[in-house]
């Protein structure tokens, strides 16, 4: 009997023992296999991989972990603020975007510009050969490999400045005389124009290459104030060469019978008029000769469409795009953009207001054609608020 119970008891034993081993191997079959809840696994060369897994494309980041809604509404929010920011630089250039939205600005700059070079309608705008007269405005400095093209009254006497020092003349910008400035035949600087065909083409294929817009609008008021007004750079023929024959053609009769207002030289509505009139403005501007380089087109200057820039800044937000283009040309470190004064270059609405606010819709319209093209090369809202 004894015996018996022994051997019920061993029996018992063996198949603990057997359980125990079998419930082991189970949970050691269960912690090997690489899928756990929670968990997102790739491995590289696998046909089968556990599910959800996300294989990135090459070179792109793994995802570390799920992210939340929030976070994913959060990332969407900032994303949208980016865009908006470049579009509000384009098109209310006064604006501040921040930082990260500053590459997507320059971008979309480049994008508009190749659009409107690209949209038949405006070919007559932006269209324009590479004449002796835009290889006059494109200022050269071999030692650093760089071209600039002269737009006139968006600050183009800092960057001369700039590449005089560049030249080796100054040392810094704020030794240079003003007066040495515009003189072309002291400054040392060249113009693209002085050299062979060869030499232009090597320059313009591998040199970098820029300039600077501003508001086309507000650009006019300035040259207007500038060459008519103020004129400080004592340049009598403005006064009294060329207002006296916009005057004659474009003042109208009873204008004439004010003594007063007949005396007191150019009126910017007769400017407007002038620079409105397509066939009457090219024959005064055969006589004014490059004067008009004060209000020609950006096209007319520097062919856009024909000659890619690196770099357009923009006059309202020089103080970003001259540091931009400093760096861009490789020169950050050898000379500094000029300080600009708080606020000048900031775009004045109510200034454009105020100087429009006597000329006619019809004026205004004809203006608006005439220049067209440099409202949507360079993302400039049209001036609707002027035809209200």
């Amino acid at each position: 009997m004894r015996h018996h119970f022994l051997l019920l008891g061993a029996c018992g034993w063996v198949l603990l023992v057997l359980i125990f081993v079998s419930r082991f191997f189970s949970f050691r079959a269960v912690d090997d296999y690489p899928e756990r809840t929670g968990q997102s696994w790739t491995v590289a060369g696998s046909k089968t991989r556990p599910a959800p897994v996300t294989i990135p494309e090459k070179g792109a980041a793994r995802p570390s972990r799920q992210v939340s809604p929030c976070e994913k509404q959060n990332k969407k929010e900032k994303h949208s603020s980016g865009l908006q920011a470049t579009k509000t630089l384009l098109f209310q250039p006064s604006a501040d975007p921040p930082e990260a939205a500053w590459e997507q600005v320059w971008e979309r700059r480049d994008e508009l510009l190749s659009a409107a070079c690209r949209n038949a309608s405006l070919s007559g705008l932006t269209h324009v050969p590479v004449t002796k007269f835009v290889l006059d405005r494109i200022f050269v400095c071999d030692k650093h490999k760089l071209l600039f093209c002269q737009t006139p009254k968006v600050g183009n006497t800092q960057w001369k400045k700039v590449f005089i020092v560049l030249n080796g003349a100054f040392t810094t910008v704020e030794e240079i005389p003003e007066n040495l400035v515009h003189d072309h035949e002291k400054n040392g600087l060249p113009r693209l124009s002085s050299f062979t065909p060869h030499e232009i083409t090597l320059r313009l294929n591998t040199y970098f290459k820029f300039f600077i817009v501003r508001d086309p609008f507000e650009r006019l008021i300035s040259a207007f104030k500038d060459k008519f007004v103020k004129n400080p750079r004592f340049e009598p023929w403005y006064k009294h060469d060329i207002a006296p024959a916009i005057i004659r053609k474009y003042r109208r009769s009873h204008r004439d019978s004010d003594s007063e207002r007949a005396g007191s030289g150019l009126h910017f509505e007769d400017f407007v008029r002038y620079l409105g009139d397509a066939e009457g403005r090219r024959h005064l501007d055969q006589k004014f000769g490059e004067s008009v380089i004060h209000w020609a087109t950006y096209a007319e200057l520097c062919a856009p469409c024909e000659i890619k820039y690196d770099v357009v800044g923009h006059h309202e937000t020089l103080e970003r795009d001259a540091q931009h283009i400093l760096r861009a040309a490789g020169i950050g470190g050898l000379v500094s953009y000029p300080a600009i004064p708080p606020g000048i270059t900031r775009y004045n609405r109510s200034k454009v207001e105020h100087y429009f606010s006597g000329i006619s819709q019809r004026d205004v319209r004809r203006l608006y054609a005439r220049y067209q093209g440099d409202f949507h090369m360079f993302g400039y809202s049209s001036p609707d608020f002027l035809l209200q």
